[in-house]
């Protein structure tokens, strides 16, 4: 999967290539010092400052026309603490890197999303969760943090060092600081089994709640214009390990999710009336398949057909409803979408502007493939989530704004009032978080 490239012209595309900006200049700072160096000789030249990561956003959380800091130097795992069990890691470090490096220290995160291509502080910083019981998004696994601040200045804050930069930073939209290091809670590395199965969309619903508390990690895909989903259950197990055969997951991995999927969108693309047809031969070619393996061979999953997508938190107990309004609706459009529909669930968490701070939520995710038409559909899809007092993810396509946020977040004041004391010049400020943060 490609990272996102200043091109020749010096633009900078997202990874869907939704998203485009043209900044005055781009650095690359090897250390901390340098970063806070370049956010100080940017407010000498009366410029903005963003961080960009690999461009995993579908928003333009991370576009500037100021300065673009590129983080890729900032790599790599500072330190492990094996009597706390943490481990502290550059904010450039892509996931992939981090799960690799502590799996051969034997150890893990405890909970992951289910693609690894992002860097850990822009995977953080808006959001990015998996599905969890119990155990929340990758920001709630945070211990510590480390960032540059508008005047250039590195601060460090914990639960008991900075505490309430700690309550919203953990994910701050890049609003607070530029992240250059991050804390994680880590564990003795463990095995999950995983049991993937068809079910029919009415069972999963009807079945939801027990589905749920049964298993440590559920989640769903529902393939629109079928009634029928695929279902993944992760749970922790004794062994003995059993990853899926090598041929089976090129097979199932590569082949169908991403080469035949891929060339289905295509045909999609080309002719929309096929898209219901592909979509039931779609939702009937994954079977049924058991396999044990490490975290993140469990957890994550190649994603090499690109999409743009929305998803929104709701409250766990309002899934149901909110997902046979969603089935309603596409049933009686005439819209076509080759994409399944991703459930998944999160604990409450405690972070000012996290999309499951202080309730149980469930995450619904609509997708298209790129360079379809998806307005319509997403704007159909954000009206049903809205009356459910939904949360957009803050990397994926919205078009909420701060009065939104202000109803529905009951700490959304906390983060503006802490934004105005760590940059009252507003030194971190794009189009995006004008929008959602007021100016």
């Amino acid at each position: 999967m490609s990272t996102t490239v200043i091109g020749k012209s010096g633009t900078w595309r997202n990874w869907a290539g939704n998203v485009t900006a043209r900044p005055v200049r781009e650095v690359t700072p090897a250390t901390v010092e340098e970063l806070a160096a370049a956010v100080r000789q940017a407010a000498e030249d009366d410029l903005r400052v963003k961080a960009v990561g690999t461009g995993h956003s579908f928003t333009a959380a991370a576009a500037t026309d100021g300065v673009l800091i590129r983080p890729q130097l900032l790599t790599g795992i500072r330190r492990i603490d094996r009597e706390a069990m943490t481990v502290t890691v550059a904010a450039g470090t892509p996931l992939k890197r981090l799960n690799m490096a502590l799996a051969r220290e034997g150890l893990s995160l405890t909970n992951m999303g289910d693609i690894m291509e992002q860097t850990v502080s822009g995977a953080t910083s808006t959001g990015t969760h998996g599905t969890g019981r119990d155990s929340a998004s990758i920001a709630a696994q945070i211990r510590g943090l480390e960032l540059v601040t508008a005047d250039g200045s590195i601060l460090t804050c914990s639960a008991t060092e900075n505490p309430d930069v700690f309550a919203a930073a953990r994910v701050g939209i890049g609003a607070l600081g530029i992240v250059t290091a991050i804390t994680f809670a880590v564990e003795p590395i463990f095995l999950l089994t995983a049991r993937e199965e068809p079910m029919p969309f009415e069972r999963v619903l009807a079945e939801f709640d027990e589905l749920h508390a049964e298993n440590e990690h559920f989640e769903f895909y529902w393939f629109p214009h079928t009634g029928s989903t695929n279902t993944k259950r992760n749970n922790r197990s004794a062994g003995p390990e059993k990853p899926v055969p090598q041929l089976n997951s090129w097979f199932e991995d590569e082949f169908l999710s991403n080469g035949v999927f891929q060339v289905a969108n295509w045909v999609g693309q080309a002719v929309p009336a096929t898209i219901p047809t592909i979509a039931q031969i779609s939702s009937r070619a994954l079977s049924a398949r058991t396999y044990t393996d490490i975290p993140y061979k469990v957890f994550t999953s190649p994603r090499r057909v690109r999409f743009v997508e929305m998803e929104f938190a709701v409250p766990r107990a309002a899934l149901v409803d909110t997902l046979r309004e969603l089935k309603a609706m596409v049933d009686r459009s005439k819209l076509r979408v080759s994409f399944p529909v991703e459930v998944r669930t999160a604990p409450a968490d405690d972070i000012t502007l996290s999309t499951a701070s202080g309730r149980e939520s469930a995450y619904v995710a609509v997708h298209m493939f790129r360079g379809t038409p998806y307005q319509a559909y997403f704007t159909a899809a954000e009206r049903i989530f809205t009356a459910h007092e939904g949360r957009p993810h803050w990397g994926k396509v919205h078009t909420r704004d701060t009065d939104y946020f202000s109803k529905v977040y009951p700490r959304f004041g906390e983060f503006t009032a802490l934004r105005d004391r760590l940059d009252p010049e507003r030194r971190f400020q794009n189009d995006y978080l004008r929008r959602v943060l007021g100016a």
